[in-house]
């Protein structure tokens, strides 16, 4: 079978999106998504990839949206897959209004299209919602909590070791670490121990961050599934809540990533938070699976 693609990319986040509200990839892929997932993402044998965007039809929504990443897990959300997503959408028209829905595993989430003069897409600011903080709901299994029973800079024991962390859901689970120095920061060692530790029973996202001033943080990040990425929009508004509810910084900043930068709000007017960032087309192509 052979299947139309196009490789994108958000801050160097990578997915491969792929069109399947006729249902016909379901229908005749053994093994499903997952297995295509592992499949298509393989940098040696495959497109390459973090993960695949899979574009479906929504009785819900104006679209439906669903990720796999690259080890063929599901995940909820992913804000700069989102991104990528809307990119796509709104350039090959299958959506033409600039502000639309889209059913996620996570709820609704709403992006919206800003575009250059020349009515190319510059960048997507995403309405990602409310954080949600109970630990219940994230889910975070914690003995101690603060502020409205809130995971806010808690101790966990990682391999003997005590971290405090902020753990936020963005839809997905996020546990936020503060540090002095990114560079001696031993991401793979502390991401890959937290993303299995027990007290996350559908394990995490980590996010690792080093705070410039109340308006800029820099991020380096060890995501569920897929190990250290370049970026992630949802860690990214994670991070910034997590900042916030530090004392760190204000509710608007930018997050500096390493395959770019991403503008984070936490409004107070609605409690929502929104990311704005670039997403880019690499290419496309076709593919037998």
């Amino acid at each position: 079978m052979k299947v139309e693609f196009e490789k994108m990319e958000g801050l160097g986040n990578d997915f491969i999106v792929l069109d399947d509200r006729d249902g016909q990839i379901s229908a005749n892929y053994i093994g499903g998504y997952a297995k295509l997932a592992i499949k298509l993402c393989s940098r040696n044998f495959g497109i390459g990839g973090d993960g695949i965007i899979i574009l479906l039809n929504s009785s819900k929504e104006d679209i439906g949206f669903r990720i796999f990443n690259c080890d063929g897990s599901e995940a909820q959300m992913c804000g700069n897959g989102m991104r990528c997503f809307a990119k796509y959408l709104f350039e090959n028209r299958i959506i033409i209004k600039k502000r639309f829905t889209v059913e996620t595993r996570a709820g609704s989430v709403i992006p919206e299209i800003i575009t250059e003069d020349s009515g190319k897409v510059k960048s997507v600011c995403v309405d990602m919602g409310e954080p949600i903080l109970n630990p219940v709901k994230i889910p975070f299994i914690c003995k101690e909590t603060h502020n409205n029973n809130q995971a806010v800079n808690v101790p966990l024991d990682v391999n003997g070791e005590i971290l405090n962390i902020t753990a936020v859901s963005m839809g997905n689970p996020h546990a936020v670490i503060f540090v002095d120095d990114l560079n001696t920061t031993k991401v793979e060692l502390y991401g890959k121990a937290i993303e299995n530790h027990p007290s996350f029973p559908q394990k995490t996202n980590v996010e690792f961050i080093q705070i410039i001033d109340r308006l800029q943080m820099n991020m380096l990040v060890w995501e569920r599934g897929a190990g250290e990425t370049l970026a992630c929009g949802t860690g990214a508004c994670a991070a910034m809540v997590a900042a916030s509810l530090n004392g760190k910084a204000a509710r608007k900043v930018k997050l500096h990533l390493k395959g770019g930068t991403l503008d984070i709000e936490w409004r107070e007017s609605d409690n929502h938070v929104y990311k704005t960032g670039p997403a880019n087309s690499v290419f496309k192509g076709i593919i037998e699976i």
